[in-house]
């Protein structure tokens, strides 16, 4: 019997023990996972930061597309030959603002007197008076070469009268390479029209 009592006790202090260690051992293995799922979180997070980073820099550090701007080359959407001849002057366009905001699919013609020198998003366009026609292009789907500046173009889109902000002013004055003092010296918006464009034409 004493034999018997012993074995008994031993075998139910060995499932005991045996509990207590699967336990244990479970305990010890969801330690792991959950470090190995926090080094995951982490390497993940690194490489989207990183990835952020470079896009961002790569963005910051883009520059104008190459090319020469020469007769017949298209930038964005296509201007057809049919737009060419009825594109109207910067002037002709300012007339047709004097009881509305807004002119869509109009063309306009004119000289280029500069292109943004960063990537090459936007041109303004010589006016009569010597002021500067700003055109950005449409959603930022394409961008120009600096080689535009003094070619004669056609534009086609969209012409808007607004009020451009300050901060506004400032930055495409910074992208034009602007001195400091040349942009602290903007300090009130200005009325103007803009002409966001869906393409550009090089032409005569």
């Amino acid at each position: 019997m004493k034999i018997e009592a012993f074995f008994c006790n031993y075998s139910k202090r060995s499932v005991v023990f045996g509990c207590v260690l699967f336990v244990e051992n479970l305990l010890f293995l969801s330690k792991i996972i959950l470090i190995m799922k926090q080094l995951l979180y982490t390497a993940v997070l690194s490489i989207c930061i990183s990835a952020f980073s470079f896009a961002q820099e790569a963005v910051e550090k883009s520059a104008p597309p190459a090319g020469n701007a020469v007769v017949g080359d298209c930038y964005g959407a296509d201007v057809s030959s049919v737009a060419v001849e009825k594109a109207v002057s910067v002037k002709n366009l300012e007339n047709k603002f004097k009881d509305r905001k807004k002119v869509e699919n109009i063309a306009v013609k004119g000289e280029v007197t500069d292109v943004c020198e960063k990537r090459g998003c936007w041109v303004t366009i010589k006016t009569e008076n010597g002021s500067s026609f700003f055109v950005k292009m449409k959603d930022y789907a394409f961008f120009v070469p600096t080689a535009l500046k003094g070619k004669n173009v056609v534009l086609e889109g969209v012409a808007e009268k607004k009020i451009t902000s300050v901060d506004e002013l400032k930055h495409y004055a910074k992208d034009a390479r602007k001195s400091q003092t040349e942009i602290n010296a903007i300090t009130l918006p200005k009325e103007e029209i803009r002409f966001v464009a869906s393409g550009i034409k090089v032409v005569n």
